[in-house]
């Protein structure tokens, strides 16, 4: 029963009963003491736009690369 509700609650008492009842709460502490304060928010804001621009160059959307971007297409709201 992988991959189905009843598969994940067997999966928790499982896990539940190899390693105790904290085992959550572990894995948990484990990824805040990982964190770091790093990505966009750290950088400069020229430093963004650097990183930014080159990822928009990767992009394989063709607007994107011609810098055209997307158009926005205007859609009525029913009763209008």
């Amino acid at each position: 029963m992988s991959g189905t509700k009843v598969g994940g609650i067997k999966a928790k008492e499982t896990n539940l009963k190899k390693h105790g009842n904290n085992f959550y709460a572990l894995i948990g502490a484990k990824g805040g003491r990982n964190g770091h304060s790093g990505g966009f928010a750290s950088m400069s804001k020229e430093r963004v736009a650097e990183v930014g621009s080159i990822g928009g160059k990767k992009s394989s959307r063709l607007g994107i690369k011609t810098g055209e971007g997307k158009e926005k297409v205007y859609k009525p709201v029913w009763g209008e």
